[in-house]
């Protein structure tokens, strides 16, 4: 394979984690959508819908294979190659997240939410968003970008705090709400792991670019690094 046909097929692998990362974050955003509305019959097409996040993530993965397999890479082409194998699982995971919430809404059946959703759908947006430009840095291997879309995890993990203290509010007030609680509790705790997983694949970004693998931190590590002194 000519060099040249060699990068037609590295764009292709590109556009086509694109179309996969698109695929989950309509499926996040739908989710909880679904959620807020009580729509259970949406949620169980979304649930059925997460075969086709799995579906193009093995057709780019045996892409990616073939690739690795006769053209044997080597430096920057063989760590974007498996970078991309990497990305891609970290993308099917998300899309399991998404799955996990359309899941929750069923087993919910009839009962109502204990809250109206406010703060679940601001996760959701904000981890979309940075998975969006997290997957725009990686194609054009921003380097800056890639460092500095994980400090924004800190805004998710405030948001699930507010989540989290709230509805143990509802609990400690009446503790015959502590299902209901449960069940956004764990709905906000996937699309905190959602975004968590953005910086995965900022820092396999900043490996293809760089050939260092290193660990992006947030403040909020630094805020445990330093209560742990």
């Amino acid at each position: 394979m000519v060099r040249k046909t060699f990068e037609a097929e590295i764009q292709q692998v590109k556009d086509d984690i694109l179309i996969l990362g698109s695929m989950v974050e309509k499926a996040l955003l739908d989710s909880v959508e679904a959620m807020r509305k009580r729509d259970i019959n949406w949620s169980e097409r979304l649930f059925l819908e997460d075969k086709e996040i799995n579906r193009k993530r093995f057709e780019i993965e045996n892409h990616l294979m073939i690739l690795i397999a006769t053209q044997q890479p080597m430096a920057h082409d063989l760590r974007l190659l498996a970078s991309s194998l990497e990305i891609i699982s970290e993308l099917e995971r998300m899309g399991d997240y998404a799955k996990g919430i359309s899941n929750i809404n069923i087993r919910m059946g009839d009962t109502p939410l204990l809250k109206p959703l406010i703060d679940v759908p601001r996760m959701a947006r904000k981890g979309v968003d940075m998975l969006h430009r997290s997957l725009t840095a990686f194609v054009n291997e921003d380097v800056e970008t890639a460092d500095k879309i994980p400090v924004e995890d800190d805004e998710v993990d405030a948001l699930y705090n507010q989540v989290y203290h709230e509805l143990m509010m509802f609990v400690i007030q009446d503790p015959r709400t502590i299902e209901r609680a449960n069940w956004l509790l764990w709905a906000a705790h996937n699309l905190e792991r959602f975004a968590d997983r953005v910086t995965n694949i900022c820092e396999r970004t900043v490996f293809i670019a760089t050939g260092e693998m290193t660990e992006i931190k947030s403040t909020d590590d630094e805020f445990w690094k330093n209560q742990q002194k």
